[in-house]
């Protein structure tokens, strides 16, 4: 997932990759990637840690950080991780690790002040915010909030709470948390001052049954907020009321074309910079259905979609897919191939073609952009 972007003028990122280490992976992966041409090098294991499955880049281009879902035994994980970023580069060095107050940490997000991080722990339904210190490492938590309730619309992959992302206003006043396991949007508001996050009135939104809101993200005008939804195979569009921090359904859309019969899971939501396009990965859960990233234009007016076309992956289960900062490319990372595909976009169309690139890299979660200097 594209967790973050550091806006420079450079031409040149480090691309971070998130991974399970379930099999042949032992941490976050690195290459230096060029804006202009889309070539993406190889810089190989830059920390070892276990299951990094997400990660957020701080807002001044220096530190990592990262979920620890699991660890090496697969047991749930418990902890997340900071690191310094060296410029030059790309590794990363290990700053502390602190408790997520929940199991399974399945995202991070870090605050538009940089002074905060909101975890969503997976196993148990929790949020918990963790400070920021200026050094780059975290602290222990200033605000914890448990979700209560469920089972879900589906009791089977729903038994109870199971928070599995969370999504800034872009004034930085509200926090929309998906909750997976209770077909809910968790709403509240965030003040970044003492970081903390209290319960919005109401307090969440309630879903149809068994869609289990799996990740989210705003527009960047501020006024829509787009949800994959994961077992219903469906994105849904939400007004935003930026007074208020209320959400209003609009629209509901398949993420997979209308004649499609097999079964597929969207993972990744994101909006290009300009807010004309949004793209959203399909993964393949019965073999019989599409590894794919939906693109669909968005209404200048109203936020509502229309599909544009669906493109395969390039591999299987596209976990997570990321636009690089300058908008030109499109990353999909597939988590069942152990490769990373690029795509070109059409500024105009904003549709996508695959590249001649595949990149080999184990059980990729997620994305992140940084800007580096340039190689020498």
């Amino acid at each position: 997932m594209l967790a973050a972007s550091s806006e420079s003028a450079s031409a040149e990122y480090f691309v971070y990759i998130g991974t399970y280490t379930r099999n042949t992976s032992k941490g976050v992966y690195a290459f230096r990637f060029s804006s202009s041409t889309g070539k993406l090098t190889p810089l190989g294991l830059v920390a070892e840690i276990p299951s990094p499955s997400f990660l957020a880049i701080h807002p001044n281009g220096r530190f990592l950080y990262t979920s620890n879902e699991r660890e090496y035994n697969e047991q749930m994980g418990t902890m997340v991780s900071s690191f310094a970023i060296d410029p030059d580069t790309g590794r990363l060095t290990l700053l502390n690790r602190v408790a997520s107050h929940g199991d399974g940490p399945a995202h991070v997000v870090i605050d538009r002040t940089g002074k905060s991080l909101i975890v969503a722990n997976m196993r148990g339904g929790s949020v918990a915010v963790l400070p920021i210190r200026q050094d780059g490492t975290l602290g222990e938590a200033t605000s914890v909030d448990v979700h209560h309730g469920g089972p879900g619309g589906d009791p089977a992959r729903q038994p109870g709470p199971r928070a599995h992302g969370t999504a800034l206003s872009p004034d930085n006043r509200f926090a929309v948390v998906s909750e997976h396991g209770m077909d809910r949007l968790m709403l509240y508001h965030f003040d970044a001052a003492k970081g903390a996050l209290t319960p919005n009135s109401p307090a969440f939104f309630q879903e149809g049954p068994a869609n289990a809101p799996w990740h989210l993200t705003f527009h960047p005008g501020g006024k829509t907020v787009y949800v994959v939804n994961e077992l219903s195979a469906t994105l849904s569009v939400y007004a935003f009321d930026k007074g208020t921090g209320g959400v209003r359904e609009l629209q509901k859309v398949s993420t997979v074309p209308a004649d499609f019969t097999g079964k597929s899971n969207p993972a990744e939501p994101r909006v290009d910079r300009a807010g004309k396009f949004l793209y959203v990965s399909n993964r393949d859960v019965s073999g019989k259905g599409q590894d794919s990233i939906a693109v669909y234009s968005i209404d200048a007016s109203g936020g509502k979609v229309t599909p544009l076309e669906f493109v395969p992956s390039g591999g299987k289960t596209p976990r997570n897919i990321a636009l690089d900062p300058g908008g030109s490319f499109l990353l999909a990372g597939n988590q069942g191939s152990n490769n990373l595909t690029v795509f070109r976009i059409d500024s105009k169309t904003g549709r996508l073609t695959p590249t001649t690139q595949v990149m080999d890299v184990p059980e990729p979660t997620c994305i992140a952009f940084v800007a580096a200097k340039p190689a020498r």
